[in-house]
């Protein structure tokens, strides 16, 4: 997200974005404000006068406990007359709602009386139409609504099937709530204050979006769930690292139904744009965290098991079993003016269920969600060979959609996916991390077959499918010359030579023998790729290297973890200590939190982290990051049950 003085709230599908004074100005672009919930803007003017001007900005909203934001102002005042009294804002999101408490405190010994008003809207913009892309999108028949209440007002907006509403209510009940000739509506106090008195309003927003689920199932915190281990002497950045993480996978965490119809919580991606589910998303961050909170691994697979494509459908390119890559809950998904309302254009999705399927099952001993989506996992596996590519090509490719992203993995920026000289790759593009996500599946689905389903022989055919395309992929995929592994292969079956951090991925399925490993766990750890703040996603001195590129030089803490739990597979302490080291380093100097991406600029380049300007922030696998570093550093350490390598000898 872009640095501002803006602050943002978040909780259970619900987030509020707020200027330095609390008040939402209904911006649209890079940074809309507003209280969000189900991809829709559900306030969009929320403007605070005093005595008919704007009061000044002494404390801008900051975050206090218990998830609120408050903030402190005053009419303009001089040294010869300051400010006669002093307004104190607080506010707090919660499920749907934005509750605020506006204080106002007398500075003076004598009465004082004023206007307090309140200028507020609801919009109900889909997120897609307040992007900075420059789309339209038509809305034919939609009606907007105002309604006066007793204590505030109701907003409302229908087209056709579609209804929703935004219920403003205060306490006291306005004296007036009148019509601004814009749509808005002003609420309006007079007040008198006593002598160094104060008064307090309190106002709550209620949004009532299209279609909302019921209550979901769980706790809704995950930092009271167990404690964590302490990462040891000389790690005490990693343990807040860790307790922010939580915080932050908590807060992220919305409502999304399971194959029976119950309501589940899991990570949404991250905000302001992905307060939703993304396949890749949830499943990496459940991954992550999952040796030390199972909950979002258990919800994510029933909700992923609820959207799994039961028929082709070639406009979401889904695919019977494949696993979703995106759900989006606003109007213009509804009326298919964006394909994103289910829409399955990943090719890695469907193999980290597989794998999240069985280490959920690994970790917690318990076998019971394995066997409850034992159907779910075989029409997975029928995916990835009947149209996945498997039977046809050997290998995992994508069947991209006209226009979209010929990579359909997380590196699924334009020209991403290029060769070292820059150019970028043409045609499906067979991506080498996406081959290790398989070769995994593949290894852990035999395991659960032979193991909870009771079907070695089905077991045996996928370990055969494994050892095959591990050995097509070593003949196919590794550069002697760099002694590395290639990015992907292109439509011509042609290695793409770009030295990525992809390779920390294929550590982390074990699609190397140990030898290879170990030389490649360290390569990726010289200075062209390593910044001092993490691993970057493509080494440096390439003509393909951009610092600013997300995909081609930016440093993405998830991608880092995930090369954490590789080093840790293999044993390589020094390599994994060094990582952690940058990645702590760079959560230090976030208050803990680990940004979801920053750019390729080290420190000798710059002595602090460059930002990158549209990361999500907070992000799910960003904050379940540190919780993997926590679990390597128990590997390698010989402790706790980390991931280990699994079903055949290296």
């Amino acid at each position: 997200m872009t640095v501002t003085h803006h602050r943002l709230l978040v909780h259970n599908g619900t987030f509020a974005l707020l200027g330095p004074s609390g008040d939402v100005t209904g911006a649209r672009g890079p940074l809309p404000d507003g209280l969000f919930t189900r991809d829709a803007r559900h306030l969009s003017r929320w403007q605070l006068t005093v005595d008919g001007t704007t009061p000044t900005v002494l404390v801008p909203t900051t975050h206090g406990s218990g998830g609120t934001a408050s903030c402190v102002l005053a009419p303009p005042g001089s040294r010869g007359e300051p400010p006669a009294h002093t307004v104190f804002r607080e506010q707090t999101v919660t499920a749907g709602t934005l509750v605020e408490r506006i204080r106002v405190v007398g500075n003076r010994a004598t009465r004082d009386r004023m206007l307090i008003a309140l200028t507020v809207d609801a919009d109900f913009a889909d997120q897609f139409e307040l992007r900075s892309d420059h789309r339209w999108y038509a809305k034919p028949h939609a009606v907007r609504t105002r309604e006066t209440l007793p204590d505030g007002v109701a907003f409302g907006y229908r087209r056709r099937e579609w209804h929703s509403r935004t219920v403003v209510s205060a306490e006291p009940a306005p004296d007036a709530v009148e019509d601004t000739g814009s749509g808005a509506r002003r609420l309006v106090w007079r007040v008198e204050l006593e002598p160094r008195g104060e008064v307090e309003l309190v106002l709550r927003v209620a949004a009532h979006p299209h279609g909302a689920p019921g209550p979901a199932e769980g706790a809704d915190d995950l930092t009271g769930t167990g404690t964590l281990p302490s990462a040891g002497p000389g790690r005490e950045t990693l343990d807040r690292a860790c307790a922010r993480g939580l915080a932050d996978l908590a807060a992220l965490r919305i409502p999304a139904e399971g194959p029976d119809g119950t309501v589940h919580r899991v990570p949404a991606a991250g905000v302001p744009w992905f307060l939703t589910l993304l396949g890749r998303h949830a499943l990496f961050a459940s991954l992550l965290a999952l040796p030390h909170r199972p909950q979002p691994a258990a919800a994510t697979l029933a909700a992923l098991a609820g959207t799994q494509a039961t028929e082709e459908d070639p406009a979401r390119l889904a695919q019977p079993g494949k696993i979703v890559h995106e759900v989006r809950h606003g109007e213009l998904a509804h009326f298919g003016e964006v394909p994103y309302a289910r829409y399955h254009g990943a090719v890695d999705s469907t193999p980290l269920f597989l794998v999240l399927l069985d280490e959920h099952a690994r970790v917690t001993g318990d076998p019971t969600t394995a066997r409850a989506l034992e159907g779910n996992a075989r029409a997975a596996v029928e995916w990835m060979f009947r149209h996945g590519g498997l039977d046809e090509h050997g290998y995992l490719v994508p069947h991209p959609d006209r226009g979209g992203p010929t990579d359909q993995t997380w590196k699924d920026s334009p020209d991403a996916i290029c060769f070292a000289d820059g150019t970028p790759a043409k045609g499906p593009i067979t991506a080498a991390s996406a081959q290790g996500y398989a070769l995994d599946a593949l290894l852990r689905t035999a395991r659960l077959a032979r193991g909870v389903w009771g079907d070695p022989a089905w077991a045996e055919r996928l370990e055969s499918a494994a050892r095959e395309l591990r050995e097509r992929f070593l003949a196919d995929f590794w550069m002697p010359e760099h002694d590395f592994p290639a990015l992907a292969l292109d439509g011509a079956g042609r290695r793409v030579d770009a030295l990525a951090s992809d390779a920390g991925h294929l550590l982390w399925s074990g699609m190397f023998d140990a030898e290879r490993a170990v030389r490649v766990g360290r390569r990726l750890m010289e200075p062209d790729f390593f910044s001092g703040w993490g691993v970057r996603t493509l080494a440096a001195g390439q003509d393909a290297y951009h610092p600013l590129a997300p995909h081609r030089g930016g440093v993405w803490p998830h991608d880092n973890a995930v090369l954490a739990l590789g080093l840790a597979r293999y044993g390589l302490r020094e390599e994994l200590d060094r990582l952690a080291s940058g990645l702590m380093a760079l959560a230090g100097r976030h208050d803990h939190r680990l940004p979801e991406v920053v750019t390729g600029y080290g420190p000798g380049e710059h002595p602090e982290p460059v930002p990158y300007p549209d990361a999500c922030s907070p992000g799910a696998w960003a904050a379940a990051a540190p919780l993997a570093l926590l679990t390597a550093h128990r590997v390698v350490d010989g402790e706790g049950t980390g991931r280990t390598p699994v079903s055949y000898t290296q």
